[in-house]
């Protein structure tokens, strides 16, 4: 079993923030991370969008299930292990590059895909309805897990029975022996069998890079 599941839509920022820490991490220790998916598009299409935000969010919720559904054929193919570097790309594209429009196109996916050596093909389980079922269920699970009214990223130490948590929540990625020391803190307070929630509203400005 992995030692974490990390739960991922690759259009969130905070997400993106915190994988990068995971990642990290991963550079100076050994930590195994299945990267599993939660889509904020299903997350939310039961509570729907307030009117002024409705067009953005749908944009943009929308992307990131289109490239979870196309993530989900690759865990298919290719097995879990190429997940990691398949969010990288497509987060850095989002997030870092800011050319998210490239990744509404099959051309801009099958870049990507090429580049890793993965199927090109697979651009067309963008969106397909067998592949939104696959997505939901990892929601599902992420949800089961750390409660609903939840947002991303979810994590699960020890997964499948260890403890499940929305976030960590950073707007900035730390580095070096600072990412090991937060991850070690992080760790040992959600192995607390008691501990529920640690939260403040002020989040600042996310450095995605």
């Amino acid at each position: 079993m992995p030692d974490v599941d990390f739960f991922w839509d690759p259009v969130c920022p905070w997400a993106w923030i915190t994988s990068r820490w995971v990642r990290e991490v991963q550079d100076q220790k050994a930590l195994d991370v299945d990267w599993r998916f939660i889509s904020l598009r299903l997350v939310n299409e039961e509570k729907g969008y307030a009117e002024d935000v409705r067009e953005r969010y749908e944009k943009t919720h929308g992307l990131g299930l289109r490239l979870l559904t196309i993530a989900s054929a690759v865990r298919e193919r290719h097995g879990r292990e190429a997940l990691g570097e398949l969010y990288t790309r497509f987060g850095g594209r989002i997030h870092v590059e800011r050319d998210a429009p490239s990744l509404r196109e099959d051309e801009g996916v099958a870049e990507i895909l090429r580049e890793l050596g993965l199927d090109t093909s697979l651009t067309s389980a963008a969106l397909d309805p067998q592949r939104v079922e696959e997505v939901r269920a990892d929601t599902e699970l992420a949800l089961a897990r750390a409660g609903r009214e939840l947002g991303t990223p979810v994590l699960t130490f020890a997964p499948p029975d260890g403890p499940s948590f929305f976030g960590p929540v950073i707007n900035r990625i730390p580095r070096g022996s600072e990412a090991v020391e937060l991850w070690e803190c992080t760790e040992r307070i959600a192995r607390f069998p008691g501990f529920a929630e640690l939260k403040r509203s002020a989040r600042g400005t996310p450095q995605t890079s």
